[in-house]
């Protein structure tokens, strides 16, 4: 273990002092590694945490031999130096040490008005940082002798005393009201929000005065070599003549830094000088092996570089960035990829509201969907499909949505609800289909009747009016707001393709739709695990075709209702073998209950009979018969399967003279078949001869031979504890995470939004159970399964496949227990490659000898 010396109360900065970050902060840090590469940092002494401390608490600090660093009669600045530059810190105080002396030294050596100017901005500093005085009464407009000496007599009405000549008291003055400020109780929580610890500590940089006020060409800029929003190579930045700091960020007067036709630049005022910059830049590129933001200063045509700090960037320039530095050499394609965060991906994949343009937001809720779109307003499902077939994008307005909006959702741009939470019914559609969507708005009224909806503003909304919303930071936007394309590019593909060699899980997607499966092929899924079938019938002929099977009264006439959706099956299975091109595919046999299938209001069930003819009062009676005190826990699953078997015999039938057509191709298919809401090893036994059967029948029928596979779909607690003797009829387990989270707790995962936060909030749940795997309950029942179904079955696959698939928490925990894959929606596979591999370069560090992938 590396032992340090003991701290001194300062150190002067130089390329071999005991500079750390955890004591000195990131700009001391940073600041020794600009003199390491030979820049043109003033001199500059570093505080650190402990000495900063002492001075809030009230310590002496010697600052006369502070200032004995910088020789006679200099001038300072203060600049807070956190651990971590996120956490922020108090305002800078530029010239410390500026008295009458030195004002009238300055005139005589850059002229009256650079001495008033600069005396005047320290006084300003000093009385707003240090002695706590509003800042409006020491605004005077344009710096001069007058505003000068008004100030002074301000600041000593207010503090009963002349301002301080002593350079020595000034920065003592500095520092103590720094430190203070640093450990006042609003500091401390606004950087406990930014991720800072309670105990976070502030370091402090002394530095000599460059100053940018003065003769000859004299300013100070900022300068970077990066798009901060697309990551591409790009001089941003603004230089201002005669100011100090960053003030050339803040005022217009500023003058572009390359040549521009627009107005005056640095490079045409100062080659040489921006020359300097480019060369500086590059130098902390390669050897920072970061891009970096510099704030420099001009001097009378000598630069002096400030500070430099890693450039703030956008999830997409971030990942352009570190690929460029690894394909640059600078990096390794590691490196890389632990440099991009999984969830970040998000903003890739889908269109974005640019942030550089206006936003006149007048809804706020729960961003459940990351993305952006631009629409017209429509307040229901067939609404949505009118204005998708007329070609114009809507944005779908519900009080909370069904199943029966499902076709609404995906022809809408985008899905916003009143109600609903993270897991709820509309949030999770809505991730699966790759569209932005906001719920729980609740600050926003919806009528319905009047297809109206009123902002908390007051603001009035109307079908067909036009909106943008935010789903990656829950936002309703009024008009149309710039938007910012995905981006889904070279530099995308290539970090993904080094986290596939890195990563040592499988990833799938669950795609219930070919169009899903194209998505999963286009972000490199290694299959699907999971094809919910019953989202299939939700399409307009094949729901009417759907209510006849429900409504017929024998089994013959079932099987006549099923024998018309076999076709339209067979065609969804062969389109999605095809696209998937010999990757594994899953599919759910049928798992709803049916009296999802049917109108929920007399309006429907009218148009229902009609188009059945039959009377109203039968079709009424068939959907209360069919009614259900718990729908979710009745009659659904295997145990339609089981009751009803003509329902899977269709399903198994359409699967395999799918397999059968798309095997005559030339493209073989083991389809994998998996048995929904299991709970005894005998209904796995009653549904596998029903499946073997017609396996056996398309055998004979087609003279193919194929092979495929039965699993279960584990989502009950029991099918979690009676795994063992399950696996003795099963090639696969695979975890429903979202029932078999209900069933664990006891909870509706579409009610319990409504008390969720209070009970994390009070520690009843660490986290929401449906957005993040509960490892200790649920978990403990994934582990018991996948323990007692390789003990009865060695070469028995493991996987999950509910909305928890995607999360790097559950991703942790799968690879832990052995899962072979983990299944999430088409737009969550990129984010799990990329977690995938950052948990296997983590098991490298801390497991050296693991270097290969499994």
């Amino acid at each position: 273990m590396q032992k340090f010396s003991p701290i001194p109360e300062f150190t002067q900065v130089t390329p071999t002092a005991e500079i750390r970050t955890a004591a000195h902060g990131w700009r001391a840090k940073c600041l020794q590694r600009l003199i390491r590469l030979d820049l043109p940092v003033p001199p500059t002494v570093a505080l650190p945490a402990m000495t900063v401390r002492n001075i809030a608490a009230g310590h002496a600090m010697d600052t006369r031999a502070i200032l004995r660093f910088f020789g006679d009669a200099p001038l300072v600045s203060v600049r807070p130096s956190p651990e971590n530059p996120d956490w922020g810190g108090p305002g800078t105080v530029l010239n410390v040490g500026m008295n009458a002396a030195r004002h009238a030294a300055l005139t005589a050596s850059h002229g009256s008005e650079a001495a008033d100017t600069i005396y005047l901005r320290f006084v300003q500093g000093y009385a707003t940082h240090v002695a706590r005085l509003d800042p409006d009464m020491f605004e005077f407009g344009k710096p001069s002798a007058s505003a000068l000496r008004e100030a002074l007599r301000q600041y000593e009405r207010e503090m009963d005393e002349p301002f301080p000549e002593d350079p020595a008291r000034q920065l003592s003055e500095v520092l103590r009201g720094m430190a203070r400020a640093w450990e006042g109780t609003s500091a401390r929580l606004l950087r406990q929000a930014k991720g800072a610890p309670a105990e976070a500590a502030l370091g402090l940089v002394v530095q000599a005065m460059a100053q940018g006020i003065g003769p000859g060409i004299s300013g100070a800029g900022v300068i970077q070599f990066i798009d901060p929003v697309t990551g591409l190579h790009r001089v941003t930045g603004r230089y201002l003549g005669q100011s100090q700091g960053r003030a050339a960020l803040k005022q217009a007067e500023s003058i572009y830094l390359t040549r521009d036709p627009r107005g005056p630049s640095l490079e045409e005022l100062a080659p040489g000088v921006f020359a300097d910059l480019t060369r500086h830049g590059a130098a902390c590129r390669a050897r920072l092996r970061e891009e970096m933001q510099i704030e420099f200063t001009i001097e009378d045509g000598r630069l002096s570089v400030i500070d430099a700090v890693r450039v703030q960037r956008s999830a997409r320039a971030g990942l352009k960035i570190a690929v460029a530095l690894a394909e640059d050499g600078i990096i390794t394609p590691e490196e890389a990829v632990l440099r991009v965060e999984p969830r970040a991906l998000s903003e890739l994949l889908h269109p974005q509201v640019d942030l550089r343009g206006a936003r006149d937001v007048f809804g706020q809720g729960i961003a459940a969907s990351p993305g952006a779109a631009v629409g017209r307003i429509v307040f229901t499902s067939d609404a949505a499909q009118a204005s998708a077939a007329r070609g114009e994008p809507c944005i779908l307005v519900r009080r909370e949505t069904a199943p029966e909006d499902i076709r609404g959702m995906h022809s809408a741009a985008a899905v916003l609800t009143e109600r609903g939470g993270v897991t709820s019914h509309a949030a999770v559609i809505a991730r699966g289909l790759g569209v932005p969507c906001v719920v729980g708005a609740s600050g926003l009224r919806l009528d319905l009747k009047e297809r109206r909806l009123t902002a908390a503003d007051g603001r009035t909304f109307r079908e067909g009016d036009l909106i943008t919303l935010d789903g990656t930071r829950g936002e309703v936007l009024a008009g149309a707001a710039s938007l910012l394309p995905p981006a889904l590019d070279g530099a995308f593909r290539k970090l993904l393709g080094w986290a596939d060699e890195m990563r040592d899980i499988g990833i799938r997607a669950n795609a219930d739709t070919p169009a899903d499966a194209a998505t999963a092929r286009q972000f490199e899924a290694q299959g699907i695990g999971l094809c919910r079938t019953e989202h299939m019938f939700f399409d307009e002929d094949r729901l009417v075709v759907m209510r006849e099977m429900i409504f017929a009264d024998t089994s013959k006439d079932r099987a006549a209702a099923l024998a018309r959706l076999l076709p339209m099956q067979r065609d969804d299975f062969v389109q999605l073998f095809e696209i998937m091109a010999g990757l594994p595919v899953c599919i759910r046999l049928f798992d709803p209950p049916l009296h999802e299938f049917l109108p929920h209001d007399r309006e429907g069930m009218r148009e229902l009979a009609e188009a059945l003819d039959k009377p109203l009062s039968d079709v009424t009676r068939r959907a209360e018969a069919l009614s259900e005190f718990n729908p979710m826990l009745g009659m659904r699953g295997v145990r339609l399967g089981v009751v009803l078997p003509e329902i899977y015999a269709m399903q198994a039938q359409a699967i395999f003279e799918a397999t059968v057509e798309v095997a005559k191709k030339g493209a073989p298919v083991v389809p994998e078949i998996m048995i929904p809401l299991v709970s005894a090893r005998r209904e796995v036994e009653l549904v596998k001869t029903h499946v073997d059967a017609v396996a056996a029948a398309v055998r004979v029928k087609t003279g193919v031979n194929f092979d495929y596979k039965l699993g279960v779909m584990v989502e009950t607690p029991r099918a979690a504890l009676r795994a063992g003797e399950i696996a003795q009829h099963a090639a696969f387990l695979s975890f429903g995470t979202n029932d078999l989270t209900q069933m664990t707790y006891g909870l509706s995962r579409d009610d319990a939004g409504r008390f969720m936060n209070t009970y994390v909030q009070q520690g009843v749940f660490p986290e929401d159970p449906f957005h993040v795997l509960d490892v200790d309950g649920v978990g403990e029942l994934l582990h018991i399964g996948a323990d007692r179904g390789r003990k009865t079955r060695a070469d028995l696959t493991l996987s999950i496949c509910g909305e928890h698939g995607g999360n790097p928490e559950s991703i942790a925990f799968c690879r832990s227990q052995g899962f072979d894959y983990v299944s999430c929606s088409p737009y969550r596979v990129p984010l799990a490659r990329l977690a995938a591999a950052h948990l296997a370069l983590a098991d490298r560090v801390d497991n050296p000898e693991n270097t290969t992938k499994s």
